[in-house]
């Protein structure tokens, strides 16, 4: 009797196959975001970066932009959804609890059976996915991995907040990783500091709602109506902006250059910068720290898109080969940050 088991073959490494994105059908620019709160074009531009944000039409689903963003990238890759392994969607923003956006996403790309589940890492969740899909195909588990951040921010925003609601907007983008003789994909550095876990949040919980529900039930008067309109029943998003500032200026830094030394390379090797769209200060100062030469393209998607959480890196990804196809086959350093707070970072071969 034996009682060794039997092991998938591995791979020498994984890289990017393919890449595909969605952007929002609906520009939002300051002057439209002016309405809503006490602010000027001027004073967004100097503090953002944002000059144009894009938002998904109310008849456009997460779900509608994952699949236009998955299909390009599955194009882009030569490949079938029915030959991938495992799908992966980074969301924050899914209207469902349960079941998973990734389920519903394999089987409209025809990836049945593949295993799906969806990543709650908020910003950084594109770079966790990644590291995860490099994971499964290094390991055998799986041929091609689908990773997906798709955020329809513009469902959990109160347009009148000053915190964040300026800054977000809605998207998509897909890579396809599957295997490599040589590695396109470094180790990820990732980790997580929940000391700062209220820094960026929900104004309410699915107990509080269920709280001015029950309340409701119980008043025939409809007191509880009141309360539920003066609460603002319905959840939205708030950050300690100066705080989440201070630490991804200083912190982030630290990471990219880790992700650095796990790939080993250096400033000087890198085509291009990628990082999370939060604003384009954060970018500007992580440029300077890193000591990026001006041959590095920078990824500065948010002038034009503002921030889309989990999808902010690939959609800048995306922009930068379509304006310059040359950087294909460089090393891109891309690194994601946000709610939890929650970072992860590594250097890829771009496709």
């Amino acid at each position: 009797m034996t009682t060794e088991l039997k092991l998938a073959p591995t791979n020498a490494g994984s890289r990017f196959l393919g890449l595909g994105a969605y952007r929002g059908d609906v520009v939002v620019t300051n002057e439209d975001v002016c309405q809503w709160i006490d602010s000027s074009d001027e004073w967004i531009r100097q503090r953002t970066g944002i000059v144009t944000r894009r938002r998904a039409s109310e008849d456009v689903s997460l779900l509608d932009m994952a699949e236009a963003a998955g299909r390009e990238a599955l194009e882009a890759a030569g490949i079938d959804g029915s030959q991938l392994g495992a799908v992966i969607v980074s969301t924050v923003t899914f209207p469902y609890a349960t079941p998973s956006a990734a389920a519903a996403l394999a089987d409209r790309l025809g990836a049945t059976p593949a295993p799906a589940f969806d990543i709650s890492a908020a910003c950084a969740g594109y770079c966790y996915g990644v590291a995860q899909a490099d994971a499964l195909v290094r390991s055998g588990a799986a041929d091609y991995v689908l990773v997906v951040g798709a955020e329809k921010l513009s469902d959990v925003i109160d347009n009148h907040e000053r915190t964040i609601s300026f800054l977000l907007g809605d998207g998509a983008g897909a890579v396809v990783i599957g295997a490599s003789e040589t590695p396109g994909i470094a180790p990820s550095v990732w980790g997580s500091d929940g000391s700062k876990w209220s820094t960026i949040g929900m104004t309410h919980s699915m107990l509080d709602l269920r709280e001015i529900a029950l309340a409701a039930e119980a008043d025939p008067e409809g007191n509880a109506l009141v309360a539920e309109t003066e609460a603002k029943l319905w959840p939205t998003l708030r950050q300690d902006g100066q705080t989440v500032f201070r630490w991804a200026v200083w912190e982030m830094a630290k990471v990219a250059k880790q992700a650095m030394d796990a790939a080993g390379v250096g400033p000087e090797d890198l085509a291009a910068f990628v990082p999370h769209q939060a604003n384009m200060r954060i970018i500007d100062e992580m440029v300077k720290q890193l000591k990026l030469p001006e041959t590095v393209a920078v990824g500065r998607d948010i002038a034009d898109m503002g921030n889309t959480s989990a999808a902010s890196i690939p959609l800048a990804m995306h922009r930068l080969l379509q304006e310059d196809p040359g950087l294909s086959g460089g090393l891109a350093l891309e690194i994601g940050f946000g709610a939890g707070l929650v970072f992860g970072a590594q250097v890829v071969v771009l496709p």
